[in-house]
């Protein structure tokens, strides 16, 4: 069973934008599923990894839609993505010192944080980036 089901009403109408959202849900999914039928850390950390890496990718490319459209929200957003950045960087690094480990509340934690943040924060700037020509 999937911890995010993605649909439409996620969409914040920016095709490029729409599908990096639903490829982290992937890597989400993938990772909660590795986790729940116990895999070792050689199948979970480098989905961990995956997760961390493409959400950057995601928030740079995100942060760079937000900038060539001249988004009054951007310096705001950019701190979300900071502040989560950060949280995922200090388990990551806890995790890897073996301090803690993959939990149902980390899954839930990451699930909750991705579909707020798109409900809101990025459901704003999808009305302002197709005023400016980012479709």
């Amino acid at each position: 069973m999937a911890l995010f089901d993605w649909n439409d009403s996620y969409s914040v109408r920016v095709k490029v934008v729409d599908e990096q959202h639903k490829h982290l849900v992937g890597i989400l999914n993938k990772l909660h599923d590795a986790m729940t039928k116990g895999c070792a850390p050689g199948v979970t950390s480098p989905l961990l990894q995956e997760l961390i890496a493409y959400t950057q990718t995601h928030f740079a490319a995100e942060e760079g839609f937000m900038e060539r459209a001249a988004y009054p929200g951007l310096g705001l957003h950019r701190a979300h993505h900071r502040e989560l950045t950060k949280q995922v960087e200090d388990f990551v690094a806890r995790h890897k010192r073996g301090e803690v480990a993959l939990s149902v509340g980390l899954m839930n934690f990451l699930r909750d944080w991705l579909k707020n943040h798109i409900m809101k924060e990025d459901k704003e700037y999808g009305p302002w980036l197709n005023e400016h020509g980012v479709q």
